[in-house]
């Protein structure tokens, strides 16, 4: 890591820092951010963290929660917040399914996870992402009509991702072209990499089912 990236991580990361919630506590994603965010959306695994960057700054009404394990992909996150004053971001710096049970339910309006670790080989597909324990807990927290957004190269994790959805009666698939993307959809250094070595990627968008009245 560069010396600027680790004086982000001293100086910017401890203030936009989620801390890992305890046994038991609950987390309003809101009471996260200065002021009162219209939604709070969440990014699994942001990478470089361009396209949250993005997401960000095209939306300054919305909080954005990105959660990531590697460092160097904290630190260029944080080299975008720092460059583009991004006031609506906040790093969760842990595996995000240590989150998850602290957020209400229906506390999430978009969910993005965009080129998970494919995981490819067959007895390793329960550490897929794109798995019913996982799906169970985003289902629990978008809002109705939240959207999930769901991006990948990988051959086999495309054809599983897919599988995986499609047996969700809790997600209605909106997916015009699995291989063009929305508006608001930017690019990534995942899906140029993927681009340039010849794998075309699919884009996946899902909204979470109306939950039945009580």
């Amino acid at each position: 890591m560069r010396r600027t990236g680790r004086g982000l991580i001293e100086s910017l990361l401890p203030r936009l820092a989620v801390a890992e919630p305890q046994p038991g506590q609950s987390l309003d994603p809101r009471s996260l951010f200065a002021g009162a965010p219209r939604a709070v959306w969440l990014e699994v695994g942001f990478g470089g963290g361009e396209h949250l960057a993005w997401q960000a700054a095209r939306h300054p009404d919305v909080g954005m929660i990105g959660c990531e394990v590697f460092l160097n992909g904290i630190a260029s996150l944080l080299g975008h917040v720092q460059r583009e004053r991004l006031e609506n971001v906040r790093i969760f710096a842990e595996d995000a399914r240590r989150l998850f049970p602290a957020l209400p339910d229906a506390s999430i309006e978009r969910v993005f996870v965009l080129f998970p670790d494919p995981w490819p080989k067959k007895r390793h597909a329960e550490r897929r992402f794109i798995h019913d324990s996982n799906l169970d807990q985003l289902a629990r927290l978008l809002i109705d009509g939240g959207e999930l957004r769901v991006a990948t190269d990988d051959a086999v994790y495309k054809e599983w991702a897919v599988e995986q959805m499609a047996a969700r009666p809790d997600f209605l698939n909106v997916t015009a072209d699995p291989a063009a993307k929305v508006e608001d959809w930017p690019a990534t250094r995942y899906e140029a990499k993927a681009r340039e070595q010849g794998r075309q990627p699919i884009f996946l968008r899902y909204l979470r089912q109306p939950r039945e009245s009580r």
